[in-house]
């Protein structure tokens, strides 16, 4: 019974350090939450020549959007992780909400939205950009 559970454990553990997954960053406190959110879901597939070093850098910069940009409600990102291979290459994703459209004019219109643009047009081959409304 205890080898048992020492192989189970030890499975878990194993299987737990395989799984890909980035933190959500809560932008606002639960109290204020809206009925309602826009969210803004961006795909990126980089270009073959893109250096991990490359790849990194886009992240981070993606990643320091929310503490710039007030417009940004909440924000998520992760890499591919599916099996079903269906990705088409694109091995990003990005999850930007918000409270209003207004506020994602706000967000597109920044200057450091642009500044993440030019960083990273020279190593993307396709971007994928889905807009929808979501009960938070």
């Amino acid at each position: 019974m205890t080898r048992t559970i020492c192989y189970l454990v030890a499975g878990t553990l194993l299987l737990g350090g395989c799984i890909s997954y980035h933190e959500t960053k809560r932008i606002v406190e639960e109290k204020d939450k809206p009925s309602q959110v826009l969210r803004h879901v961006v795909l990126f597939k980089f270009k073959d020549d893109t250096t991990s070093d490359d790849v990194k850098r886009i992240e981070n910069a993606f990643c320091a959007l929310p503490a710039k940009i007030d417009a940004i409600y909440d924000f998520e990102w992760g890499t591919d992780v599916s099996v079903e291979n269906r990705q088409q290459g694109f091995t990003h994703c990005f999850i930007v909400t918000f409270r209003s459209e207004e506020d994602r004019g706000k967000y597109l219109s920044h200057p450091e939205h642009k500044k993440l643009g030019e960083l990273l047009t020279p190593y993307l081959d396709k971007v994928l950009v889905v807009d929808f409304w979501a009960k938070p």
